[in-house]
């Protein structure tokens, strides 16, 4: 996949909550990667998390993380809204590359990340690390081996109550349309979609509503959706980030079966056919990237094709900019 050291060299562009155990342990325990460098805009910030962390080199300016000969590859966890801004400049210093989700706030802007590390033919991956975990690999297995017969539908439902921070209208920049006009559900859907694809393959008609139910900040809080992937299972979906309770539920209708669990709480995998009901319950590794982080060294490495890609990546934002009405 390329000519890359023995040892490939990481730097974090934003190293915010994400990283703290999500991301950047998985990088340090990853066996031919080394975290080698964190950057944040506030420079306390970025000192502090490379001295408890055991990073070597803290920044507070992007281009200086990005262009340091030290640094072979950049995992960029800023905001959706400046992912194009330093992906941009990862490709023009020639590097590897992995990209927090959504890839960006716009679909167009995804296409032009793309193309861009085609154009240098450089390695791009995007954080829908739900493609690595062995819980959703085992939905995938049971999927490919039939279990449940033709797959027909799929169906999810998100729901959560508003947070604290939501009701006393504190900045979020989740729910800043300017960043995310889709709000949560371009922080959070995004994840089931993007699986969904995983499981079934692209999506090739897609319509949803949105709109702002609650008035407690600018992006969208609520949308529904219906949708037909290419190999011709059909789709639903909704999202209402107002309700009275949570609620996570996906349910795969087959034509001998089905499959339920949820995308984001850790309860059982439900498989039900003509044999009867069987559960999994198979835990997340404690930092919920190491699986998503390996398939990056097996790919730069030449063993495999990581999952999750930018061409996919992209694919998944079309999706999300048709439900919320950007397209």
């Amino acid at each position: 996949m390329g000519n890359y050291p023995e040892i490939i060299r990481w730097g974090i562009i934003g190293c915010g909550d994400v990283t703290e155990r999500k991301s950047g342990p998985a990088y340090q325990k990853t066996e031919g990667f080394e975290l080698k460098a964190v950057m944040r805009r506030d420079a306390a910030k970025a000192a502090d998390y490379a001295d408890r962390h055991g990073v070597e080199k803290h920044y507070s300016d992007a281009d200086a993380l990005i262009n340091d000969p030290e640094i072979d590859a950049v995992y960029i966890a800023t905001p959706p809204d400046t992912h194009k801004l330093y992906a941009l400049k990862v490709v023009a210093a020639g590097k590897p590359c992995c990209i927090e989700k959504p890839m960006a706030p716009t679909y167009a802007e995804c296409v032009a990340i793309v193309q861009a590390f085609e154009d240098k033919g450089l390695p791009l991956f995007v954080a829908y690390y739900r493609r690595s975990l062995p819980r959703f690999l085992q939905v995938k297995q049971w999927i490919e081996e039939s279990r449940i017969g033709e797959v027909r539908h799929i169906n999810w439902h998100l729901t959560k109550t508003p947070s604290t921070v939501d009701i006393s209208g504190e900045y979020n920049w989740r729910t800043d349309a300017k960043i995310a006009t889709g709000g949560y559900f371009d922080d959070l859907a995004s994840h089931g979609l993007d699986l969904f694809i995983y499981f079934f393959g692209e999506v090739k008609e897609v319509s949803g509503v949105s709109l702002n139910q609650q008035g407690l900040y600018t992006s969208k809080d609520a949308a529904a959706a219906s949708w037909l992937h290419t190999n011709g299972v059909t789709g639903t979906g909704n999202w209402n980030f107002g309700a009275f309770e949570r609620e996570d539920k996906v349910t795969i209708y087959g034509s001998k079966g089905t499959i339920t669990f949820a995308v984001f709480d850790e309860v059982s995998l439900v498989l039900t056919n003509n044999e009867g009901s069987k559960e999994a319950v198979i835990a997340h590794p404690e930092n919920i990237q190491l699986y998503h982080v390996q398939n990056m060294r097996d790919h730069l490495q030449g063993k495999s094709i990581h999952p999750s890609l930018g061409k996919t990546g992209a694919h998944t934002n079309w999706v999300l900019d048709t439900i919320i009405g950007n397209i």
